[in-house]
């Protein structure tokens, strides 16, 4: 018989550009006084603008300026950055932690795992099941879903939950009363059944909600994005969306000045389709357009993003990644909508409750009880755990999806704040928030608890 042999190809071949040409990374605080500029040169390869980002606003970084340029094999952008109080990034150990996740060894394991912080898809939050849910929004249902997982001695180490356009999705990490990961196909069976039961509702359509768990590592953020784009939420995005309890809006009516503005136009003489963005400016708004940019399969050439005062304008010259640009009416329709979902998901403007205790199973479950009990809808929560205290951060309404009336918040301090840390943050619609310890939330920061456990454990 004849011997059959076949070429050898180097497994590392793949990164060999990378090898001869790594990553060059300059985090630069002597060219601005105001900002740190974060400079990063390498060769090209399909996501890296979005690989670079998620890294910068993972860490709780302010862009305000960057511009990027991926055209032809090599990948150069520059970003201006602050921290949270709008300075300079002193901190050494920030500064080591952005040179080696964007230098040569940066999308290792090792460095990920390390690095401390409270996102729990990125960073490991110690022995855990991700269980990832999406289905119809309605009152009561966060409520409802960490009853199920408290009766079944689960216990929510963190959480996000988005909501958007009547949908809700959420990742929540969970493990037993042992503190370790449920992956007994018995007990993952009852909790889906149940949860599925959940989702459903009244409804005998199985298509209502979607339930799934996962053993291993993700960036939730990107995630919850991903799931309501598969889920088609962008459908009638302009329209009445979902509370994560409430059913309830949470579009914010906000000015008209402030209302996104997005344009697609065709550069005829380079190729390229130029989409356009202006809106109001938050944490995390290139994060989100350049996610959704990414998970529709469009690639960035070229960029500038820029930040004056309570506006954003961002400019993206992109194709799709067979070559092509958005030529027809429907296509450049549907970027717009995307786009449009992309910004608003993370919109949750309004009153944030922040919440402090001793971790214990089934706490998730008593806030968010007390929470529907005293008619208030939640439209997004985020929940971390840091050593024995979770810290819960609930964007709410009333039943109505109006503003939650000061009564309720007294009456709710009075029932839960003689056993928890509680406090109340008004977060303004109009403009970006003044840097003060009362409205400091959203318009500069996600879920940020560093205060608050600082002053539950004085």
């Amino acid at each position: 018989m004849a011997r059959v042999c076949s070429p050898y190809f180097d497994p590392e071949y793949e990164n060999l550009s990378t090898r001869i040409n790594p990553p060059r990374v300059c985090v630069d605080n002597s060219s601005c006084s105001d900002c740190t500029l974060v400079k990063v040169d390498s060769v090209n390869k399909p996501g890296i603008l979005l690989e670079v980002v998620q890294v910068l606003t993972d860490l709780d970084l302010i862009i305000t300026k960057a511009y990027i340029s991926s055209d032809g094999g090599w990948f150069m952008d520059v970003f201006h950055v602050t921290d949270q109080q709008g300075k300079q990034i002193t901190d050494r150990k920030t500064i080591d932690h952005i040179e080696k996740a964007l230098g040569p060894k940066g999308h290792t394991t090792e460095v990920v795992k390390t690095w401390p912080g409270k996102r729990v898809g990125v960073h490991s939050v110690g022995d855990h099941t991700a269980i990832e849910l999406i289905g119809r929004d309605r009152p009561g249902l966060l409520s409802e879903i960490s009853a199920v997982l408290a009766d079944l001695h689960f216990n929510v180490v963190a959480a996000e939950v988005w909501t958007h356009n009547r949908r809700i999705a959420c990742v929540l990490y969970v493990n037993d009363t042992t503190s370790q990961p449920v992956d007994h196909p018995t007990r993952l069976s009852t909790i889906e059944e149940r949860l599925k039961n959940i989702l459903r509702g009244c409804e005998d359509d199985d298509n209502v909600g979607h339930t799934s768990f996962s053993m291993g590592f993700t960036h939730v953020d990107r995630r919850l994005h991903q799931m309501l784009f598969a889920d088609r939420d962008y459908e009638g995005s302009g329209g009445h969306g979902g509370g994560g309890g409430g059913g309830l809006s949470n579009e914010v009516d906000f000015p008209a000045c402030f209302q996104p503005k997005i344009t697609i136009e065709r550069w005829e003489e380079k190729g390229y389709s130029v989409v356009s963005v202006r809106c109001k400016d938050r944490a995390k708004l290139m994060f989100d357009i350049v996610c959704t940019l990414t998970d529709m399969e469009y690639v960035v050439f070229h960029a500038t993003i820029s930040s004056d005062g309570p506006y954003a304008s961002q400019e993206y010259y992109i194709r799709h990644m067979d070559g092509c640009t958005l030529d027809t009416e429907g296509e450049k329709e549907r970027v717009v909508k995307c786009i449009h979902a992309a910004i608003r998901r993370r919109v949750s403007e309004g009153l944030r409750l922040e919440l402090c205790a001793k971790d214990r199973v089934g706490l998730l479950s008593e806030v968010t009880r007390i929470l529907r009990e005293n008619g208030l809808s939640v439209i997004r929560a985020g929940v971390s755990t840091i050593g024995e205290q979770a810290m819960n951060v609930f964007y709410v309404r009333d039943s109505s999806g109006n503003s939650v009336d000061i009564q309720k918040i007294e009456a709710l301090r009075k029932e839960i704040g003689h056993t928890m840390m509680f406090n109340v943050k008004k977060v303004p619609t109009s403009s970006k928030a003044p840097e003060t310890s009362e409205t400091s939330g959203w318009a500069k920061t996600s879920f940020f608890f560093g205060n608050l456990l600082e002053r539950f454990l004085a």
